[in-house]
């Protein structure tokens, strides 16, 4: 079993058909709610969501785990630093 396998979500947010910038914004407000180390599931549409919110949370500097696609949309994994 390798690590993207054990790693379960401790929160999630389903942010499909939700605009940049908010998506982004939606996402750092969970973040901040979290402690240090726990995984954040985040569901993301294609397009600019999926281009902008991964990069934007390494700005901030949280850690992306995982971006799968999942049917029509992409799910996103993020570590709280």
């Amino acid at each position: 079993m390798s690590d993207d396998e054990k790693l379960t979500a401790d929160d999630q947010i389903d942010l499909r058909g939700v605009l940049c910038p908010i998506n982004f914004v939606k996402t750092k407000l969970k973040l901040e709610m979290m402690d240090s180390g726990q995984i954040l599931e985040v569901l993301l549409d294609d397009g600019e969501p999926i281009r902008s919110v991964p990069r934007s949370v390494k700005e901030e500097g949280h850690k992306i785990v995982k971006v799968e696609k999942t049917e029509g949309s992409y799910r996103l994994l993020i570590k709280k630093t």
